[in-house]
């Protein structure tokens, strides 16, 4: 037990995991926010904006019963409100991007919490998990793979590895100990927000399965017939009711999300979790595509990046660079070279 609570330690201190999902999870909600809200931009008034129906007035008194605060509740001016919005959207793709993380992470959870806060009668799971996450990623070094501030250090690499701290200085011995504890601390943020990430995805799908479990409709394979014939959730009416007549397949999608999502906390330490994780993929997409949520869809995708492991994405990243060069070396027109054969050895005459 010793023994473990020092490895545990050691982790926890001294190396930061997970890098390469939270590089995933930072692009991903990134990426789902900025599309969010460039799909509402034609609505963004009547959503957020001063001519709203929920207007910011109202918006006020319920923060002073909920304690909630938004920046677009600030000032009633349009104008206001039009710079507050072009500044959610370059900070989500700057935030995607990864450019300076460490303080545009801060200004993303600030962003997605001043609209959620804004519009909270008009919110959806998805719009509760990417709040959720953007607070917990502003603790996590989610900037340090695949992004431009990755790119920026790489090429800062070179002139680091020639600075050298002189001996006998007691200003470098300084800063090299102030470095030090400063990657400690980012480190421990780092580690305890993806097992804060980790866990709440956990508690997410449980609690979820175990709803399911008491409902009658869910125990009779019926849940889903239900949800199909919704007209809110039914954006391809012909499409649900050509799903809806199969109702053996139905049934058993209802029981296998339950069993999916109830052992769903216990299967994360095998190798079983890989193909639930890929029956959760495309229970997911059917959800995007039945049901007309893509937004829940694609934060609940995102967040399950965060059990596969970082040898799993740089495999990912040599798949990718490998087919980029391949169809580089294929528009310019150039054979790909080829190894020499091994010829042999040839018998001499002398030898016959």
């Amino acid at each position: 037990m010793p023994a473990r609570i020092s490895t545990l330690l050691t982790l926890l201190l001294e190396q930061p995991i997970s890098l390469y999902a939270a590089a995933v999870l930072r692009i991903g909600y990134g990426f789902l926010y900025l599309a969010f809200l460039l799909r509402e931009f034609p609505h963004r008034d009547e959503i957020w904006g001063p001519g709203s129906p929920w207007t910011p007035a109202l918006a006020r008194q319920l923060f002073d019963q909920t304690g909630w605060a938004s920046i677009l509740t600030l000032s009633d001016s349009r104008a206001y409100f039009e710079i507050c919005y072009a500044a959610a959207l370059i900070i989500s793709a700057l935030f995607m991007l990864g450019w300076r993380t460490r303080a545009v992470s801060v200004l993303f959870a600030v962003v997605v919490t001043s609209f959620h806060a804004r519009a909270i009668f008009m919110t959806d799971g998805g719009d509760n998990l990417i709040l959720l996450m953007s607070l917990y990623l502003a603790f996590t070094a989610c900037g340090r793979r695949w992004s431009l501030d990755a790119r920026r250090n790489r090429l800062r690499a070179s002139a680091d590895k020639t600075a050298r701290l002189l001996p006998g200085q007691a200003s470098g011995a300084l800063r090299r100990h102030l470095r030090d504890a400063r990657l400690t601390v980012i480190t421990v943020l780092h580690n305890c927000g993806m097992l804060v990430i980790a866990a709440q995805v956990c508690f997410l799908y449980g609690s979820a399965g175990l709803y399911k479990v008491q409902g009658a409709t869910w125990g009779n394979g019926t849940a889903l017939h239900y949800a199909l014939n919704l007209d809110v959730f039914r954006p391809w009416p012909e499409l649900s009711l050509m799903a809806d007549e199969h109702d053996v397949l139905i049934a058993i999608v209802c029981y296998l999300t339950v069993l999916l999502q109830v052992a769903f906390p216990f299967v994360l330490f095998g190798r079983l979790k890989y193909p639930v994780l890929t029956m959760l993929l495309g229970m997911h997409l059917g959800i995007a595509v039945f049901l007309g949520l893509p937004l829940f869809s694609g934060a609940m995708i995102a967040a399950d990046a965060v059990f596969l492991p970082d040898r799993f994405y740089r495999y990912l990243g040599k798949l990718w660079r490998g087919t980029t060069r391949r169809a580089d070396v294929r528009e310019a027109g150039t054979p790909p070279r080829r190894e020499p054969a091994l010829v042999p050895p040839q018998q001499t005459p002398s030898s016959q």
